[in-house]
């Protein structure tokens, strides 16, 4: 089958080097749009499949991270860190078939060396995609060339109504309420983020910033893909003092001082654009599953990759196995 290669690389959240090739595919009639995810040469998820999505398991350290495990063992044997950069690029082309290849594969031995986060995981292969410039552009921009004109998005229903506050355990083993989220149905995906963290309640960083988006084509999408990942000055320094962030540099986003945490810093590329990031991890959050989006309002405070895997959780009986072969 005929195919275009794109290789990414640059450092990643651990890593010094890291690397992804994605091979645009010939669409073929014949068979469903997919996104086939390989770790290394071992096929690790693919889109037309969602047993398999819900077979991986999941945890969160600044990033998501999945694992699958092995059928015989039961044991973890392979990892996927940091894929909701590149999975909502895949939106653009909801009709396309892709293979993705993250390469970067290391041992657990070099896992526990560098740090990858504070859990030890006995699994044999880990990789992770690489942060290039901390935005979902340059993945966009590579895609492009071969995979053609951006389609039309493809939506689906998700009835649901819930609300939820976040928490955190305290030292003593109270627990702080740091945010909320709340998720109704609507009639195209829509999003209210907001960034309201002060360390006089107990946060690590200051930093304000709310941004709100409304999702119904794929020129919608370009903005949100333009936003940084971000990182305050004291979180920075306090994750390299515990050894984590090894592979970070300034090429990787933005280091926020205390009067950048506003909107309208002049080194933003987009208004608001911490608050656009945390939008752009959240559809990446929510696309790894497959390239669509659901048709609900989400309004979130100080969220994460843990609160966006708590929101996808409610959607997953909503998203059809079949869903493509309505298209």
């Amino acid at each position: 089958m005929n195919s275009h290669r794109f290789e990414f690389k640059s450092p990643s959240l651990d890593f010094k080097e890291s690397t992804v090739y994605v091979d645009v595919l010939q669409v073929d009639s014949a068979k469903p749009p997919r996104v086939r995810w390989f770790v290394g040469d071992r096929l690790f998820y693919d889109t037309g499949c969602l047993k398999l999505f819900t077979e991986l398991r999941y945890s969160s350290a600044r990033t998501s991270i999945y694992e699958l495990q092995d059928s015989f063992s039961g044991n973890v044997d392979c990892r996927l860190v940091s894929p909701e950069h590149l999975s909502p690029v895949f939106l653009m082309w909801p009709h396309g078939q892709f293979n993705v290849h993250v390469e970067n594969v290391v041992s657990s031995r070099d896992v526990e060396c560098q740090n990858v986060d504070c859990q030890k995981v006995a699994c044999q292969n880990v990789a992770e995609v690489p942060l290039m410039d901390g935005s979902a552009v340059p993945f966009f921009y590579g895609l492009r060339r071969a995979a053609g004109a951006p389609e039309p998005l493809v939506f689906y229903d998700a009835p649901v109504n819930a609300q939820w506050d976040l928490f955190e355990e305290n030292a003593d083993g109270s627990r702080r309420t740091f945010g909320h989220v709340r998720i109704c149905p609507a009639e195209t995906f829509e999003v209210e983020y907001v960034l309201d963290r002060d360390k006089s309640r107990g946060d690590r960083a200051d930093i304000r910033s709310a941004a709100s988006v409304s999702i119904y084509s794929p020129e919608n999408l370009f903005q949100i893909f333009m936003a940084r990942t971000f990182v305050s000055a004291e979180e920075f320094e306090l994750a390299k003092c515990s050894g984590l962030l090894g592979g970070v540099d300034e090429s990787c986003g933005m280091l926020l001082t205390h009067c950048d945490g506003g909107k309208c810093s002049k080194e933003f590329r987009v208004a608001s654009e911490p608050a656009m990031h945390k939008i752009l991890d959240l559809i990446g959050d929510l696309t790894f599953i497959c390239p669509a989006l659901p048709r609900v309002r989400i309004e979130i405070t100080n969220g994460g990759h843990v609160s966006h895997r708590q929101i996808m959780e409610r959607l997953i009986p909503y998203v059809s196995a079949g869903l493509f072969e309505k298209i």
